[in-house]
């Protein structure tokens, strides 16, 4: 018979994922409250990270400004979308390194862009 209340931790988690859920050991006692609060702080922790660098990512790569109720809409649907993507792909896919490196890109992208604006207009 199977035991239903463990689960096996990959040891091959991406960088960041590997950060937040450090201390979990290799499998995770569903039981053990000490081992599920460390899960839900983690998944918690990198859902958090990856919303902020979506969020980063769509203002340094949308050049058009919303108006409030738009945004907060465009807003809405990525805190919610983030959450889904998190739970089925943040363990095993690189989403946080990827959108770090996007993120980065298109703030450097806009910063030369502003400094070019401002260079020509004096």
């Amino acid at each position: 018979m199977q035991n239903n209340s463990v689960m096996q931790v990959p040891d091959n988690l991406w960088p960041v994922a590997d950060f937040f859920m450090k201390g979990l050991g290799n499998e995770i006692d569903f039981n053990n409250e000490a081992d599920l609060t460390i899960l839900i702080k983690g998944f918690f922790f990198l859902y958090l990270t990856i919303v902020i660098l979506t969020i980063l990512a769509f203002k340094f790569g949308f050049a058009k400004k919303l108006p409030p109720l738009k945004s907060a809409v465009v807003y809405l649907v990525l805190i919610i979308g983030t959450f889904f993507i998190t739970l089925l792909f943040g363990m095993n896919l690189p989403i946080a390194e990827s959108l770090f490196v996007i993120a980065s890109v298109l703030g450097l992208y806009r910063y030369r862009l502003y400094r070019e604006r401002n260079s020509q207009n004096s």
